[in-house]
């Protein structure tokens, strides 16, 4: 692909910082807050295709599938710290959600020159991960016209996945290459052509609604409670007992409890509680209702 970054939104310079180089601290940062400020704005413009993104996952999830993430530099940065974060937030397996970086996981660290004008590559790193159908595919490029991402775009639509595009210009490669595209324009950068700003902020907040929603609608939380949260240090072993009872209205020493019989599922040990019965019955309420709480208390 010939390399053309002429007309993209987010090479622009920005008429509002031409001066930045003369600017105070508290200019620069202040600047910088306002610009921010127009990332949710462009966001909410772009709602319905991000749920649709969500509803893909979500099913995608019912059926045993997966979600990728794929980037290179700042965006893939994003889609990697995404998936990273899910299995303990949601207590579900790291081959759930995957992040993937042009270059590898080192590349999170230190830039790995001309990884991300492979399109070979973006195609042998799904395979590596023995991509199906049942999967569902996002490509992150804030250009839109990453050779990696679409190179992984193609491969994924020829087998049958469902495919996603996160840009930050209009009319982008990306956005062509896949089913559904998320193009986001939030407008020249501050430092221009800086896309870890604005474009790098807008992609965080549409990976985090993507990861969120899709997992709410899977059953990993009641309420607005993190029900399936892995307790792996003594903060998130007191969250844990701080969930149940914000869930049940029982007090810390009967939440522990509970949990302990649960054999440390929050989920099982709330289910419990609302429905008066013991960890075996629970956990039968649990799978009856594929894990949905408010679902397995009423049965």
């Amino acid at each position: 692909m010939e390399l053309n970054l002429t007309g993209m939104t987010t090479e622009r310079r920005n008429p509002r910082t031409m001066q930045l180089d003369t600017m105070s601290e508290l200019e620069i940062v202040t600047v910088m807050n306002e610009e921010d400020a127009r990332v949710p704005l462009a966001i909410a413009k772009k709602l319905p295709q991000i749920a649709q993104a969500a509803h893909w996952a979500a099913e995608a999830f019912a059926q045993g599938g997966r979600l990728f993430y794929m980037g290179a530099g700042t965006s893939g940065r994003l889609g990697v710290l995404d998936a990273a974060e899910c299995p303990p937030t949601f207590g579900v397996d790291p081959g759930m959600v995957v992040g993937l970086i042009a270059g590898g996981e080192k590349a999170f660290i230190k830039a790995v020159e001309g990884a991300e004008d492979d399109r070979a590559l973006g195609q042998s790193d799904l395979e590596a991960h023995n991509l199906t159908a049942k999967d569902v595919v996002i490509g992150i490029a804030a250009s839109g016209r990453t050779p990696y991402v679409l190179g992984g775009l193609a491969y994924a639509r020829s087998v049958g996945c469902r495919t996603a595009a996160i840009a930050c210009n209009p009319g982008s490669a990306v956005g062509k290459a896949a089913d559904l595209a998320i193009e986001v324009e939030v407008g020249p950068e501050v430092l221009t052509g800086s896309t870890r700003l604005k474009s790098g902020t807008a992609q965080k907040l549409i990976l985090n609604m993507i990861s969120t929603a899709s997992m709410v609608r899977a059953g990993k939380a009641y309420q607005n409670l993190m029900v399936d949260v892995m307790q792996t240090n003594e903060k998130l072993h007191v969250r844990a007992e701080n969930i149940v009872i914000d869930a049940t209205g029982v007090e810390r020493a009967e939440a522990r409890r509970a949990i302990d019989a649960a054999g440390g599922s929050v989920k099982c040990a709330i289910t419990m509680l609302l429905a008066g019965c013991d960890a075996d019955e629970a956990r039968r309420r649990l799978d009856e209702a594929k894990g949905h709480v408010r679902a397995a208390i009423g049965l």
